[in-house]
């Protein structure tokens, strides 16, 4: 974790992803306090701080373009639009990590030891892992497969892929994620050591799958 505080972390986010400045994402106004409440009080979680800020600096929403040849998205607008998306489709977004779980569950025979003893019927058995996930830490799409643990208070998570069996992290922060994503090739800020040095897992369940 960096030392520092969530609008910090938050505002050097967004100072990075508006230097990348491609034409698939399109900065708006950030959000206002009132849809922050709006969409907390809708979606039923809160913001980390640092998410929060970088939300509140500038919404990135995504641009439709044609993708080349042989590309296939998991989602064609990776950025999430808080303020006027769609909203079953940002549902849908928030419960992928379940999605996955339950994929873990059916496919791979994933029986984590936060969930007690397993049920015999696998339909007992997702919903044991649900009722147990909903206790846990919401994880938060930042853009695409990549989540942020939500909590007002909280910043500095690790930021997390999360696609079916595959969970890894992927940057130390948000700050160093923005860097990792959108500018490996033009921004030294973002050599942090991150591939030999682990960040500090921060999320009960989750951690044990990265």
């Amino acid at each position: 974790m960096t030392a520092r505080t969530g609008a910090e972390l938050g505002a050097e986010a967004a100072r990075r992803l508006r230097r990348w400045g491609r034409h698939e994402c399109e900065i708006e106004p950030g959000l206002t306090d009132a849809e922050f409440a709006r969409v907390e009080d809708e979606f039923e979680f809160e913001f980390a701080d640092d998410h929060r800020a970088f939300l509140a600096a500038g919404l990135p929403v995504s641009v439709p373009y044609d993708d080349p040849p042989g590309v296939l998205r998991a989602w064609p607008e990776p950025w999430l639009d808080w303020r006027d998306g769609d909203r079953e489709a940002l549902r849908e977004r928030l419960d992928w990590p379940m999605v996955c779980v339950e994929n873990y569950i059916e496919h791979h025979n994933l029986w984590h030891a936060e969930f007690g003893e397993r049920p015999e019927s696998l339909a007992d058995a997702i919903a044991v892992a649900r009722s147990t996930m909903a206790k846990l830490p919401v994880l938060v799409p930042v853009f695409a497969h990549r989540f942020l643990p939500a909590g007002r208070g909280s910043h500095s998570h690790p930021v997390m892929s999360v696609f079916h069996t595959d969970s890894i992290y992927y940057g130390a922060d948000l700050a160093d994620w923005v860097g990792r994503e959108f500018l490996p090739e033009h921004d030294d800020e973002t050599a942090l050591g991150f591939a030999v040095e682990i960040p500090d897992a921060t999320v009960r369940f989750w951690k044990d799958l990265l």
